[in-house]
This record gives structure tokens, sequence and C-alpha cells, in this order.
């Protein structure tokens, strides 16, 4: 496939993973980008530089195609300024193919990103963000609709309106993530006028990703509802799994409850221990509305291939309805 995302970041495919902290490793981001998508290692996973520049390094061992690095600039009680500094710094001397922003404009760093080569992306909801982003020279902007795992933007705005919005509205390469997971939903991407599109919660279940199976059986499981937004009462809205942690949340936020005190429910480590363990009632795992397309466990090559096989055939078939 040739979009200008593949021509601007060197890859076969345009197929990109989202960032997702404890999940996105060398491991599974070399074998995204040996398949030929765009692999994401998750700069929060590693508490210092040091532990950082290792992770990227063994990701240059297990692979020699092209990779990116995702940063979330949102507020976090674990990751220091200094350390936010380590990462664009890293990012920039080890020549990473991208870095995905998500939150807070990365205004501070954008110079010296471009200054190395590097690709820069932000994470967006709106255009509004939208054509900031590309006001203050961004490469190129990921539209995250509603259905997104994660945290998507308060305007609720769904990936099949947001996407044409962004794509008229700017013109830097536009990337469609959010409810995303098969070849349909490439094929659609393709036709609302995005270059690509990033994906998440459907490279949890590849056999690379190394979560515990009983996790990925539950996600096969669920359905498109069965996800919830939760921490809406403070202002940090996030799409997560359905299950009895998050209706606690979900209870104590109806109680009026500050962000402190249900901050031990949702606490990062919690779910770091659970992706592991299996227990599925015990994190807030955040995951979009795409699960309900999510079948099966295949390698993510398996994955890749089988996506843009069935976006060709989907296109093609499309185009046959117009011929006399």
């Amino acid at each position: 496939m040739n979009t200008r995302i593949t021509e601007m970041l060197g890859i076969k495919y345009p197929i990109i993973c989202g960032g997702m902290l404890w999940l996105c490793k060398p491991e599974l981001c070399a074998a995204i980008s040996n398949a030929g998508g765009l692999g994401n290692l998750t700069a929060g996973n590693y508490d210092t530089g040091e532990e950082f520049r290792e992770a990227v390094r063994r990701t240059k061992e297990l692979t020699d195609k092209p990779f990116g690095v995702n940063i979330s600039l949102l507020p976090s009680f674990r990751i220091t300024q200094e350390t936010y500094d380590d990462y664009f710094r890293i990012c920039c001397e080890e020549k990473v193919a991208a870095i995905e922003v998500s939150g807070m404009f990365a205004t501070k760093y954008l110079g010296m990103v471009k200054e190395a080569g590097v690709k820069i992306f932000h994470k967006v909801g709106a255009v509004r963000h939208a054509v900031k982003v590309e006001q203050l020279g961004y490469d190129g902007v990921f539209a995250a609709g509603f259905e997104e795992g994660g945290h998507p933007l308060s305007d609720d705005v769904t990936t099949m309106v947001l996407v044409p919005r962004i794509v008229e509205s700017v013109k830097i390469p536009v990337v469609a993530t959010g409810g995303i997971a098969d070849g349909r939903g490439l094929a659609a991407a393709l036709c609302l006028g995005a270059e690509g599109v990033m994906m998440a919660s459907r490279f949890i279940n590849t056999k690379e990703c190394q979560v515990h199976p009983a996790i990925k059986e539950e996600l096969i499981k669920r359905q498109e509802y069965e996800t919830t937004l939760i921490g809406k009462s403070f202002n940090l809205q996030g799409r997560a799994l359905k299950n009895s942690l998050t209706a606690q949340v979900l209870e104590l936020e109806a109680q009026g409850k500050s962000i402190e005190e249900v901050f031990p429910l949702i606490t990062g480590q919690r779910v770091k221990q659970a992706w592991q363990n299996g227990d599925v009632d015990s994190a807030a795992f955040m995951v979009g509305q795409s699960i309900g397309l999510i079948k099966d466990i295949p390698t993510c090559e398996e994955l890749i291939t089988t996506m843009v096989r069935d976006a060709e055939k989907i296109l093609q078939k499309q185009i046959s309805r117009f011929k006399q």
C-alpha cells in the first residue's frame, strides 16, 4: 500500500500501533514493525531515561524496520519532568522513526525533534486541536474518535465524523484511530480521507503481546457495548472494560469522591499486575469499543496481512458497484 504515511515513515502498510502502558514493549513493537506496520514502544513503561534507552536498543536488536514511541503528556503521579525530557532527548539521539504524543502539546520539544529528523504526531479528538497541531509544526495528526480506549476527548465525537472533519481542516496527514480492528475499519478510514489507521486494543489479542491468556480470552467474549467511561467527574475521562472494579469507581464518582480518593483503584500499578495475573475484575483495563470485533489471537503478521488483504477486497468490491 502507498499513502503519505507509508512514504513518510518508510513502512509497508499504513497500520500503526498506539501507545499502551505496560504492553507496548520491545517484543510486541518489533513484531508489528517486522510485519510491515509501525510498532510502538511506550515510553511510560520505563521509570528512567536509562531504562528507556535500553528498551529502544533492545527493539533495534529485534527489528531493522522503523518503529515509533508513545510519550503521554497526561498528568502522571510517577513520571517526573526530567524523565519526560529524557524520553524526547533519547528518541532524538536514537533516531526513532516517529513519536506519538498524547495530552499536552509537546511545544518544548518540537525544535529538537525536527532537528533530529524524527517525525512527530499528536493524538487529538477535535478539529480545533488538529488545527493547532498543524500550526505548531507537527508532521501529522492521529484523529481519535470517541470509541477509543484510554482517554477520549470529552467532546464525544465518533471516528466516522471526526476523521473527515479533521481531514478537511488540515493539510498534514491524518491517521484514524478509535473503533478500528480489521480490514473493514482500514478500508473505511481510507474512504474517509485518512492516510492510515492506528490500533491499540486489537494488538492486545496477538500472540506477541505479553498478557495473561485469561485476559485475551475475556476480550474475545466481550461485546462492543461492554466498555464504560470512568473519571468524568474529575475531568479525566477514560474508556475501560466493564467489570466490578469500574462499577466501584463509578459508584464512588456518583458519591462525589475526589480523584485522590478514587486513584488507588485506577492506579497503573494495579493494571500492570492484572495484565499478568489474569484477574479480569481487579483493574481498569483501558480498551475501546473495538473489542466487539476481536474474535481470535493471531500473530501480528497474520493480523496485519489479513487486514490489508480484506481492505483491498472490500474496496475493489465497492468500486465494482459503480461500473456500468
